[in-house]
């Protein structure tokens, strides 16, 4: 449905894209727009970053082409954090593959939010010990909550736990997913067999030395290229990333030790790399454009069939 007028483009707001996006089919989409950016055939560039002169903040883009052609325009402002405004806005715009129209303009928050999580749960059901006891989460923001969501869609456990830096915003995430807050982070860790770090941490929140051997690790937290939310012991376990070259210019985790990358996730999927029966695995996880883009085209499908 090509717009030639944008007085008449269609605008899908977070509120539409909630009700039309669920964590099943995301997750396959995610998957699959993982399988074919490891295949060669998404035409992306590495996520460009500006940081917002005199503010704690940076605005970036996120262009690309797959199934699909879209952009992401992206803000992160950690000045918003405890405000009505959350840390992380977007919008993302749709385009005719064919010929170039603008056909919708959709709120990208909550599309980021889903899309990051369903990334973790796409490799987890890969790649994580098959009948978990213990999944832990480290972090008590959104990112925190959508991984219990997505997580629960490909994996049952015994026990939720969930730590926090904060321990009044940790109790109460806990209480919200249905987890034990657990005030120490490595009384959190030990045992388990799914860990999810999902803070904004600049400096390591999770040590390699708690991690029970064969545990499954999801770092999806990111602060800057110079952040890092692991430890040197926890990176130099068996690492899974979205995109080698990516991870490579941004993830701190991997810049700060230079940790060797094992595979990409695609290549994970597809069976072209096999892990080590038994690794502890690490997916460090910074995000890429083509995993908005399948999510976008997914609510965009969505939303015409709804029509």
């Amino acid at each position: 449905m090509p717009v030639q007028n944008l007085e008449d483009l269609p605008i899908i707001g977070e509120e539409q894209v909630e009700k039309l996006l669920t964590w099943p089919p995301l997750i396959e989409a995610i998957e699959q727009s993982l399988i074919e950016f490891s295949a060669g055939n998404v035409a992306q560039p590495v996520r460009q970053i500006i940081p917002v002169p005199g503010e704690d903040a940076i605005i970036a883009a996120m262009p690309a082409i797959g199934e699909a052609m879209a952009g992401k325009l992206v803000t992160l402002y950690h000045s918003n954090a405890g405000t009505d405004l959350p840390p992380h806005q977007g919008v993302i715009m749709v385009f005719d593959k064919s010929n170039g129209a603008p056909l919708a303009l959709m709120d990208g928050r909550l599309i980021s939010e889903m899309r990051t999580a369903a990334g973790s749960a796409a490799v987890a059901r890969k790649l994580a010990p098959a009948t978990p006891n213990v999944v832990t989460i480290m972090g008590a923001g959104v990112q925190a909550k959508a991984h219990v969501a997505a997580l629960a869609n490909v994996r049952d456990w015994q026990e939720l736990r969930l730590w926090a830096r904060d321990s009044v915003k940790g109790q109460a995430a806990a209480d919200e997913v249905g987890a034990t807050f657990v005030a120490d982070a490595q009384q959190a860790v030990r045992g388990a067999d799914i860990i999810a770090c999902t803070t904004a941490a600049i400096a390591p929140i999770l040590c390699g030395d708690w991690l029970k051997p064969g545990a499954f690790v999801t770092a999806v937290g990111w602060n800057r290229p110079e952040g890092c939310e692991l430890d040197r012991a926890a990176m130099a376990n068996t690492v899974i990333v979205e995109s080698t070259e990516a991870a490579h210019d941004q993830s701190g985790n991997i810049r700060a030790y230079g940790s060797d990358i094992f595979a990409e996730a695609g290549e994970i999927f597809t069976g072209a790399k096999s892990v080590p029966d038994g690794a502890t695995i690490v997916f460090d996880s910074i995000g890429m454009a083509i995993m908005d883009v399948a999510a976008a085209k997914l609510v965009y499908d969505l939303w015409l069939d709804a029509r």
